[in-house]
């Protein structure tokens, strides 16, 4: 991917832009999720030291296009919108790789990217609002209901595949986690992840788990 320059806009609005260390992936975050990562180039290995000890995030985007493992000359695109991944754990089994365990927090818009000298990518952001906290509709009980039982199945099983508080009272919560766990594309993940919309985020999911028979 090309270095873009930073893109010229209202006063406002680029005032309210920060540059963000970007970790691309084949994946997508949401606000509260779970993500585990294996961290073995220089890179990263600096980048997260460097938010460990600064008590500050990354940016995590999807991949429109390329590989996580940096190749030379391949080309990269991302998705326009990310989410900022807080380091709650880490551990070194060996020397040069990092386990790390981090939580999605905040959403945001990518207006522009660079790249580092050591190759690390840099966006230039925006945050999005977060969602507000609202009730799921009462037609939407059942992929509530259906969403707890997933939740202590894979429980039964000995996984722990959300972090606490399970917030089944709240409409984004709820939709963001079934848009993690359920096999749909990546990129449907990222459109339902970049919706400001939580009932509609939930409406969608929904529509999904009744057209598959999950919900009736």
């Amino acid at each position: 991917m090309a270095a873009e320059p930073w893109p010229s806009g209202d006063a406002a609005d680029v005032a309210a832009r920060r540059t963000l260390p970007l970790f691309p992936l084949q994946a997508v975050l949401f606000p509260d999720g779970l993500l585990g990562l294996k961290v073995f180039e220089a890179r990263y290995l600096d980048l997260a030291s460097r938010c460990l000890r600064e008590g500050s995030g990354f940016g995590v985007v999807a991949l429109r296009q390329g590989g996580e493992v940096q190749r030379p000359g391949e080309p990269v695109a991302l998705e326009p919108a990310g989410t900022v991944a807080e380091i709650l754990e880490v551990d070194s089994p060996r020397s040069g790789i990092l386990q790390l365990r981090c939580r999605g927090s905040r959403r945001f818009r990518l207006h522009g990217t660079r790249q580092a000298p050591d190759g690390l990518w840099l966006g230039e952001v925006e945050d999005l609002p977060d969602d507000e906290a609202v009730p799921p509709e009462p037609q939407r009980a059942g992929a509530v209901e259906a969403l707890r039982r997933a939740v202590e199945s894979l429980r039964g099983q000995g996984a722990e595949p959300f972090l606490a508080p399970l917030r089944y009272d709240d409409a984004g919560w709820v939709a963001n986690r079934w848009c993690e766990i359920l096999p749909i594309s990546l990129a449907a993940k990222q459109r339902l992840m970049a919706l400001e919309a939580p009932q509609l985020r939930l409406q969608l999911v929904d529509d999904y788990l009744r057209e598959k028979g999950v919900v009736g």
